[in-house]
């Protein structure tokens, strides 16, 4: 990554970032552990729900759409926050909205009308979308003065909200009701939002430039579509495990509930300690050899997923996933700090939101494949994404060689 201190870029000049309190900044990135919470929370909630009894999968597909609907409508709505108002407003509005949908899913559970959740799970989607849009403008100055701390530590406590909300549920699956599991889920939001709104994070919103003018710019770049779409099937390939993995363990294996949530647990747990690991060792490996033997790794531990029949085998699977899967981000950043300096958080425009898109699309889609063609077809889809996501690291590497860039 590369650190700017001042200059012009093709986006214009970039001017070095107003210095924040500490305390502004810890809240900012403290919420990406509750967007984890947030944005993981389908995949172990869906067999406390009773649904890896049933096959209706069209009805899962419902509920990945109507949380991703709810996300884009929350993250639409997050520059209206910004103009009149400040950051700040937005994380509380976000915790606050995210844990009353988490309190009205305790009471429309099972046997209550799919519809109930369908409408909570979309606001549940909302205040995770507003959530993400104020935390993701929040930390752009620190962003521009330190890209690879600010993106390694978030990564890491988003991890860690995804791996919190797991675990929860697995270790508390035989031992609560679900209503008692989703009020505990929902006075962690909740309870951030009182911390945030008694913060003194009151850092008024300042807009950046608009980067919405730039798309049309980017997309005539071929290295900006490779790379949108590599994120795009790479986010994809996360989230279509993170979201299915429990249910197809059930059905395909014959893992009990609590089991397969602990195993999506040790998915969260390869990504996390992968990303941390990865970090470590980037200044001493070449880059894209390391790229190209973490796509190999993750291909070979969805390969081992789809053609598992045991707990031991889905084990191996989601620790070769996970850790495949873990280093591949952080490299496509680097990618994009060094061949687009203009880049920053704001993730719902430009390249970004175009993987943000592909990773919450794909849990949806797979709800209406395995509804047609049986739940085997939760794998064949991460499985053939991480091909393409080879496909594409090659053909990057080509365009850049190419192009004489670095």
């Amino acid at each position: 990554m590369r650190r700017y201190n001042g200059g012009v870029t093709a986006a214009g000049p970039i001017t070095a970032p107003e210095a924040l309190p500490a305390s502004f900044a810890r809240a900012g990135l403290s919420a990406f552990f509750v967007a984890g919470l947030l944005f993981s929370f389908l995949g172990p909630i869906i067999p406390a729900w009773g649904h890896h009894l049933e096959f209706r999968f069209d009805i899962l597909g419902h509920y990945f759409l109507s949380m991703v609907a709810g996300v884009h409508a929350g993250g639409l709505a997050g520059p209206r926050w910004f103009l009149s108002r400040n950051f700040k407003t937005g994380i509380v509005a976000g915790c606050a909205i995210a844990g009353a949908a988490l309190l009205l899913l305790a009471l429309v559970s099972p046997p209550a009308s799919a519809g109930w959740r369908l409408l909570g799970l979309f606001w549940l989607g909302a205040g995770a979308g507003l959530l993400s849009t104020s935390v993701f403008h929040t930390i752009t100055p620190a962003y521009q003065h330190d890209p690879a701390a600010t993106i390694n530590l978030a990564g890491i406590l988003f991890g860690l909200g995804c791996l919190t909300t797991s675990l929860l549920v697995a270790g508390t699956f035989y031992i609560y009701t679900v209503p008692s599991i989703l009020f505990l889920l929902a006075m962690i939001p909740l309870l951030l939002a009182g911390c945030y709104s008694r913060s003194r994070m009151a850092c008024a919103a300042r807009s950046g430039p608009p980067l919405i003018r730039q798309v049309p710019a980017e997309f005539r770049n071929p290295a900006a579509i490779l790379l949108s779409l590599l994120l795009f099937f790479q986010f994809g390939n996360e989230w279509a495990i993170a979201g299915w993995l429990p249910i197809f363990l059930i059905q395909r294996a014959g893992t009990s509930p609590a089991v397969a949530i602990l195993i999506l647990s040790l998915f969260w747990a390869a990504l996390l300690l992968g990303r941390v690991l990865a970090q470590a060792v980037l200044p001493r490996l070449d880059h894209r050899a390391f790229l190209l033997a973490s796509v190999l790794s993750a291909l070979f531990g969805c390969l081992i997923l789809r053609f598992t029949n045991n707990e031991f085998g889905a084990a191996a699977g989601v620790l070769l996933a996970g850790v495949g899967f873990a280093a591949i981000y952080p490299l496509v950043v680097e990618m994009i700090g060094a061949r687009f300096p203009y880049y920053h958080p704001g993730i719902f425009n430009g390249i970004f939101s175009i993987a943000v898109t592909g990773g919450l699309l794909a849990p949806a889609t797979l709800g209406y494949l395995a509804e047609w063609l049986g739940v085997s077809a939760v794998m064949w889809l991460p499985m053939a994404g991480t091909a393409l996501v080879l496909v594409l690291v090659l053909l990057i590497w080509l365009e850049a060689k190419l192009s004489g860039s670095p």
